[in-house]
């Protein structure tokens, strides 16, 4: 084992950097934003910011409706290119959208990822009420199985909640 009196603690360093939006958490979703502009343009790295279609979240008649689906892949698709804009708008000079659809941390996991091969994700998460120590489900599945390394932020006013929990 080497030992620790020796060990020199050395600069990370990223080529290539993918943030997860979720549309349904602004909060959590927007601090994860922030730091992963931060870092892609302190590094001068390409940035992926990817969202999901989730048709899980759509009822029968909703996804049977090509109207329907349109709909919301255009608001999407808005939002992605909005995300990418100030992302370019902050200093990130090299910017790519991706758009998924399906189950959003499979689709991170077994899709987006392989296919941009970030060496860091960035996502965010905000737990529901009564879950108060535990990460979201999709960021735990996330952080689990993805192939490289994963950074999870939470909302400022998440952490409060919890460390308040934690004072009980």
């Amino acid at each position: 084992m080497e030992d620790l009196a020796n060990y020199q603690v050395s600069t990370m360093h990223y080529s290539r950097i993918m943030i997860a939006v979720d549309d349904d958490d602004f909060v959590s979703s927007r601090r994860a934003f922030d730091y992963a502009c931060t870092v892609a343009k302190v590094y001068d790295i390409p940035l992926a910011v990817t969202m999901v279609l989730e048709t899980g979240d759509l009822n029968i008649f909703q996804s049977l409706s090509p109207e329907t689906i349109e709909t919301r892949r255009a608001e999407i698709t808005r939002d992605l290119n909005i995300y990418c804009d100030k992302a370019r708008e902050f200093g990130v000079t090299d910017v790519t959208p991706i758009l998924a659809e399906g189950s959003p941390s499979h689709e991170i996991v077994e899709t987006v990822i392989p296919d941009f091969r970030p060496d860091l994700l960035v996502i965010g998460s905000e737990t529901k009420p009564g879950k108060r120590k535990t990460i979201g489900t999709q960021a735990a599945y996330i952080a689990r199985y993805a192939p490289c390394s994963v950074i999870i932020v939470r909302s400022d006013a998440q952490i409060a909640r919890m460390l308040k929990d934690f004072e009980k």
